[in-house]
């Protein structure tokens, strides 16, 4: 019986263990799911799409250059939790760290392909305090993100082609 025991804990710590391991992604798998192909359609109705995206999302343009194909923009977020801004100024006084901000980053390329408007995509996160200081910064690699990022750039493209 002890056995047993031992062995189905063995079981299940195994499982645990590979259970919630992802296959890291490979740098091609990244750049498959950020770029996207626009067919029958120019690079400037496409930046201009993209543009109209992004600031449909909150984002604020920062750089467009339609030679270079390149736009970059960022949302800021408000991520406060007032409990625990409250707890940690309550410990740690005018030394209190909490997240504060959390800041979205975008950087397109658009280029000609044929006929066709090739566009690839790269978000990343920061995370700042409410001193100003940077806590964390992480690429966002969701496949999820990126393909509702691109149905509406679709979208956009398709009102740009019909005039609408």
């Amino acid at each position: 019986m002890r056995g047993r025991t031992v062995l189905a804990v063995a079981f299940l710590v195994l499982l645990a263990a590979c259970g919630g391991r992802r296959t890291p992604e490979t740098q091609m798998q990244i750049r498959q799911f950020q770029t996207r192909e626009f067919e029958n359609v120019d690079v400037r109705t496409t930046m201009k799409a993209m543009m109209d995206v992004l600031q449909d999302e909150g984002f604020i343009v920062k750089q467009g250059s339609l030679d270079l194909g390149l736009l970059s923009a960022e949302k800021q977020v408000d991520v406060q939790n007032n409990a625990e801004a409250f707890f940690a100024v309550f410990f740690a006084g005018a030394n209190a760290r909490y997240k504060k901000n959390s800041v979205v980053e975008c950087s397109v390329n658009v280029s000609d392909f044929g006929s066709s408007a090739r566009v690839r995509a790269n978000f990343q996160m920061r995370l700042v305090n409410n001193k100003g200081e940077l806590m964390e910064v992480q690429p966002i690699h969701d496949e999820a993100f990126y393909r509702d990022f691109f149905a509406k750039v679709d979208k956009a493209i398709f009102l740009a082609k019909e005039r609408l």
